[in-house]
């Protein structure tokens, strides 16, 4: 999708803040919102700019926007060493930020800006004539930008309590102040933008790799049922029965499987790309022609010091215990998924085959200090560099893992045992839970399965507020800073400063 989103050149932005007249101005020389509308083409590249607002800002912001907001919460993550030096991202992993805090700020001006390019593609692909657009283009581009628009917004809105709908292409001052919607007003918004997105193609040809499908828009559909059944409780046996409905078409549609689970690094490391596990992921290529920067530093980022990278981000005593507590295997070792996901004192990165980027891990660490593997590049010499890993959205194996909660919940735990199986079995190696298990016992399977499968993807945080254990695994981590005020993130202070119409 890289090669889809270099035409982004052609930024259609209108800030949502600014009430400058621009808007009027027209040009005989330049391209305008109201003479760039013209073709296909057009029609394309008006869409990549919705697209591009998936990597939150440039090369360095997409690794020091994203991941602090997302992450630092979360009680399976501490800071690196290097993150103390940034006040800014220790604010969000202590909940001292207040609503000025500039990476949450940027997060949600990204995800602003996402919507707003959505809006003007919904607003003018629909004027392009017959005979400049092939009919069936305007309607997938259409409903990509459905899509686009409606995953804005559920990310705000797992992000913030309440949040500004923005459905409409501003075109005037007076359009920019709006207020926040009521929650379940905003759930009724973005289910109805994913239910239209199920109209897309079911699969994309190698063009298109990046693009979202069917299957992208009910998975995130199911995911957006399953969350509000949690919080509008009078409505919960509903809200799960859509749920289940749309999670059984991506399983049922045969286009997905698990990768094996000696090949789910690859999901992470750039070998293994748009795979057939991927749902959804944002797309990066190692292209640095004509000045385009569609690579990241997301491995150095993630990197420990020892590894070559700047420490910003290690895995907690919590985790590392979590994938240590159900003992060893018949082989001698853990969880597959630790291995994937971690570097870390054991036999297995000490057997003299350099596992740990060409070194054993003794070779590499002086302490007994697990880091990351995940989003690691493979190589010493390419972790000096930057990298054009993808960024994994959505897996097949999200879905199972829902899937089976939300039968938990619907009261049949028999049927949800053997979608937690096929994720523990292939990906883990590990041995299926009895198929008699209790609603409690499986329950508590899925929040374990969840932890091992999702390090750095960015669910953790809204599994425990959806399953409102959000403060107690918070104390059990030593989380002192949080309190039930911190479940979401205050409306950023650039948004009250411009438009007064919004109250907090």
């Amino acid at each position: 999708m890289k090669t889809f989103l270099s035409l982004t050149s052609i930024c259609l932005a209108l800030s949502f803040t600014s009430c400058e007249d621009f808007l009027t101005v027209s040009s005989p020389d330049e391209l305008t919102t109201g003479n760039y509308w013209r073709d296909q083409s057009d029609a394309e590249a008006g869409l990549a700019a919705v697209y591009s607002q998936l990597y939150h800002g440039d090369t360095y912001a997409t690794s020091e926007v994203r991941w602090p907001t997302e992450e630092y919460r979360a009680d399976i993550v501490n800071l690196g060493s290097d993150a103390g030096n940034y006040d800014q991202w220790v604010a969000l992993y202590n909940f001292t930020y207040t609503n000025g805090n500039t990476q949450f700020s940027y997060y949600y001006q990204d995800l602003c800006r996402g919507i707003n390019f959505a809006n003007q593609v919904i607003a003018n692909v629909p004027n392009i004539s017959a005979e400049q657009i092939d009919e069936n283009a305007r309607n997938i581009i259409l409903d990509e930008a459905h899509f686009l628009r409606g995953y804005y917004h559920l990310m705000l809105l797992l992000n913030w309590e309440k949040i500004i709908i923005r459905d409409e292409y501003i075109t005037e001052t007076g359009q920019l102040n709006k207020p926040l919607s009521e929650r379940t007003v905003c759930w009724d918004f973005i289910i109805e933008e994913l239910k239209q997105a199920t109209n897309l193609p079911q699969s994309r040809n190698v063009e298109e790799l990046g693009r979202a499908t069917s299957g992208t828009a009910y998975s995130y559909l199911g995911l957006a049922y399953l969350t509000r059944a949690y919080e509008e409780s009078a409505q919960k046996t509903t809200y799960l029965t859509e749920a289940a409905d749309a999670f059984r078409q991506v399983i049922n549609s045969g286009k997905y499987a698990l990768v094996s689970g000696d090949n789910l690094i690859g999901m992470f490391n750039g070998t293994n790309k748009n795979c057939p596990e991927s749902i959804f992921e944002a797309q990066y290529s190692a292209s640095k022609a004509n000045g385009s920067r569609h690579y990241s530093y997301i491995n150095q980022w993630m990197g420990a010091t020892e590894l070559g990278g700047w420490d910003e981000i290690l895995p907690s005593d919590m985790l590392v215990e979590e994938y240590m507590k159900e003992g060893e295997k018949a082989d001698g070792l853990y969880d597959n998924r630790m291995y994937n996901t971690l570097f870390f004192r054991c036999p297995y990165y000490n057997d003299g085959t350099g596992k740990v980027l060409g070194l054993d891990y003794d070779e590499r660490f002086t302490i007994d200090k697990p880091v990351f593997r995940k989003f690691i590049s493979p190589t010493a010499e390419d972790m000096q560099e930057s990298c054009d890993f993808n960024i994994p959205l959505m897996r097949y194996a999200n879905v199972l893992l829902m899937m089976a909660e939300t039968l938990n919940e619907q009261g049949q735990t028999g049927k949800a045992i053997p979608y937690i199986n096929e994720v523990r079995t292939t990906h883990g190696g590990m041995v299926g839970i009895p198929n008699n298990s209790s609603y409690e016992t499986v329950k508590a399977q899925i929040e374990h399965e969840r932890i091992l499968e999702f390090p750095l993807e960015s669910y953790r945080w809204y599994d425990m507020r959806r399953w409102q254990v959000t403060a107690e695994r918070m104390q059990a981590a030593g989380r002192t800073g949080f309190d039930n005020s911190k479940l979401f993130y205050p409306i950023p202070k650039w948004e009250l400063d411009a438009n007064p119409s919004v109250q907090q």
